[in-house]
């Protein structure tokens, strides 16, 4: 059953060394050729459309976006609010590879070191230095890339697993296979056009637009939006980014209660991707979700109080062990 949030502990990482961004002198010409490829591809989709095509890049949007980058990356793996089966959480790990956003280790450990600093020296992506910078430019320009010790340091716990470990390594691997599985099935159906058409909208297209608004989540939710809570930080709750991701634009909520599973904290405040965590529950797929319900967030004065006064534990909070609730 959901039972409410719980107070986060730190892991037990060594803390004799730090690993922040940085920027470099030297631009990343390897990333910038793959994204420009990919934003290429993009705008090739507008002249190859079928509405089988359409009906891919939506099923793969949600398979990538919402249960392998939003549940399975940010709200399972970076911060524990829930959890499942071994298989399924790396079948949904798998899905996360998809959008072609790093392995999940590597991701995972940029979020926390996001939460350890944010917006302040050290974030890998504020605004504070630059709306360019936070949305792409630390992306071409900054010093955090898989090889780092930043691993290390953020992402023990899943640098510990022989599945990630191996995923660290092969994650193209997935969207690889997707792709030529479009191609071969797009072609077997309705010639090689339809092939391609397949292949561009359901990888091209959709990554690329999935780059954007996962960056969004980075940039515009720390400029524009409201702000419920007082973190010590600029987040804000920013309702067209929360429709674009399915949820992840509540992100004021989700700085001032980051272990809860769900985002939007209102009825109004549309969460697909808890929707999803939620029909796992249902399921008996997810256990030990954590919530912040609407009923907590309405007592926003004390809880933004006490969130502001407490820092961000380092690198990520690990739910202590609550007894379900009653029904």
């Amino acid at each position: 059953m959901t039972t409410l949030i719980a107070e986060p502990e730190e892991l037990d990482i060594s803390l004799q060394s730090e690993h922040t961004q940085s920027k470099e002198n030297e631009f990343n010409w390897v990333f910038f050729v793959v994204i420009a490829t990919f934003h290429l591809g993009a705008i090739a989709a507008l002249f190859c459309f079928h509405w089988s095509s359409l009906a891919i890049f939506v099923a793969m949007w949600i398979v990538s976006q919402n249960v392998g980058v939003a549940v399975s990356y940010h709200r399972q793996l970076t911060h524990r609010g829930f959890t499942t089966p071994k298989w399924l959480e790396y079948v949904m790990a798998v899905c996360g590879a998809l959008a072609l956003q790093g392995s999940p280790t590597y991701w995972v450990a940029v979020h926390r070191m996001h939460h350890k600093y944010t917006d302040k020296p050290g974030d890998p992506h504020t605004p504070r230095d630059g709306k360019w910078w936070s949305h792409m430019g630390w992306i071409m320009r900054g010093a955090l890339h898989n090889e780092t010790a930043m691993i290390s340091r953020y992402a023990p716990d899943l640098q510990r697993n022989r599945f990630y470990r191996w995923l660290t390594v092969w994650h193209w691997l997935p969207i690889t296979l997707t792709g030529v599985g479009l191609l071969g099935c797009g072609a077997a159906f309705g010639g090689w056009r339809l092939g391609v058409s397949w292949v561009v909208w359901g990888v091209l297209l959709r990554i690329t637009i999935g780059f954007h608004v996962t960056w969004l989540v980075n940039s515009a939710t720390h400029l524009w939006g409201s702000r419920r809570f007082h973190t010590q930080d600029d987040s804000t709750n920013n309702w067209w980014v929360a429709l674009l991701t399915g949820g992840e634009g509540w992100h004021n909520n989700h700085h001032a209660h980051p272990v809860s599973a769900t985002h939007g904290m209102l009825w109004w405040e549309v969460d697909f991707n808890y929707w999803i965590i939620r029909a796992l529950e249902l399921l008996g797929l997810a256990k030990d979700v954590k919530v912040m319900g609407p009923k907590t967030a309405r007592n926003s004065q004390r809880a933004s109080q006490r969130h502001s006064a407490e820092p961000w534990p380092i690198p990520v909070p690990i739910p202590v062990p609550v007894k379900p609730s009653r029904t």
